[in-house]
């Protein structure tokens, strides 16, 4: 039986793959591995169920990836991500024709997160 996929995304800069990540959307690292020092990070992380890969190896995954990741409310996520006051992102929450509330945040690699819950 298929479990959930781990999706792979383009990094090509540790300081603010954790600020972004980490420090704003608050996911957990669960494992750095480089084959020695000065070499490409590849990075596990987690949030509850979400689990990324974030990947500097080149060929690994291509910049500009989309994701949509469901959360149980996404304007109390929306605004516990604003009140960090992150320079780079103030998301807003749309509701969509189809029925969810989705909220984009695109990261300093132009990887797009699509955060969502039913409307």
């Amino acid at each position: 039986m298929m479990q959930a996929p781990v999706p792979i995304l383009r990094s090509f800069d540790e300081t603010r793959a954790r600020e972004f990540y980490v420090d704003f959307l608050g996911f957990d690292v669960v494992f750095e591995h480089r084959f020695e020092p000065g070499l490409p990070l590849y990075l596990g992380l987690r949030q509850g169920e979400c689990v990324l890969h974030l990947s500097e190896h080149f060929g690994d995954a291509a910049p500009g990836a989309s994701l949509r990741i469901e959360v149980p409310d996404v304007d109390a996520l929306c605004a516990a991500l604003n009140a960090k006051g992150y320079r780079q992102a103030r998301p807003g929450v749309q509701a969509q024709p189809w029925g969810s509330r989705d909220m984009a945040v695109s990261d300093p690699f132009g990887n797009r997160l699509v955060f969502w819950s039913e409307g």
